[in-house]
């Protein structure tokens, strides 16, 4: 008998089929239906180890910092109170393995007769993308000239590459006594009285460049403003 029971018992087991890993068994004990919720994955996680996670960050991708450098470009400078003037505009090509690349590069000069003055160079296929660019990064590199007497308020020198400049200061009712790119500079800065010569290359791009470092050198006299803070308390006597 005890036999008997045993065949039996080995015959039941090989009629059942094996569990297959992944599917899920068909008794109710293998599958228990609950209400609860899954529990949701850690802040900041995904819920699989293997996927990747990152931040997105304010301002959207690569189009939102676009959108921030473009409003910030010249933003403390309005438009209507600055004069631009394109100095030139010349054709460059650049040789390729399948031919050769032409390009337009102007060079620009903006300024509010006033004491601000910046230029910039641009390169691009057409004329007007290509000044554009210059007046965007001219509005970029402002500087301002000192102006004391109606002139600038001392001699300077300055030299870029073969390029040298010397700007003098000069009485009033002189005008602007200068040539070529100088004169157009220091027109658009707005120094009424002043003399400059240029001494080296005839480069336009070398001359503005050397204009630009002279007037970067001029300092503002220390007695000038001595004489503006005593100044000050006279008049709000006499008023």
């Amino acid at each position: 008998m005890d036999q008997d029971n045993k065949q039996d018992d080995v015959k039941g087991a090989a009629e059942e089929p094996a569990p297959v890993a992944g599917v899920p068994s068909e008794t109710p004990e293998a599958a228990p239906q609950t209400d609860a919720l899954p529990e949701a994955p850690p802040q900041g996680r995904a819920p699989n180890s293997d996927a990747r996670t990152f931040r997105i960050r304010k301002g959207g991708g690569r189009g939102g910092m676009k959108g921030r450098r473009r409003d910030n470009r010249g933003s403390d400078v309005p438009e209507s109170d600055y004069e631009e003037k394109t100095l030139e505009i010349t054709r460059v090509t650049r040789v390729t393995k399948g031919g050769k690349r032409m390009r337009f590069r102007a060079l620009s000069v903006v300024g509010n007769r006033k004491g601000r003055v910046g230029f910039g160079m641009g390169k691009g296929v057409d004329v007007a993308a290509t000044t554009s660019k210059a007046f965007t990064q001219a509005r970029k590199n402002l500087i301002t000239v000192p102006i004391v007497n109606d002139t600038i308020p001392h001699e300077v020198r300055a030299k870029f590459a073969a390029a040298r400049v010397l700007i003098k200061p000069a009485p009033k009712g002189t005008g602007v006594k200068a040539g070529g790119t100088v004169r157009q500079v220091l027109e658009l800065a707005g120094v009424p009285n002043v003399s400059a010569k240029i001494l080296g290359s005839s480069n336009k791009v070398n001359n503005v460049k050397a204009t630009f470092a002279a007037l970067r050198e001029l300092r503002q006299p220390k007695n000038a403003s001595k004489k503006r803070d005593e100044a000050l308390p006279a008049a709000s006597n006499e008023a």
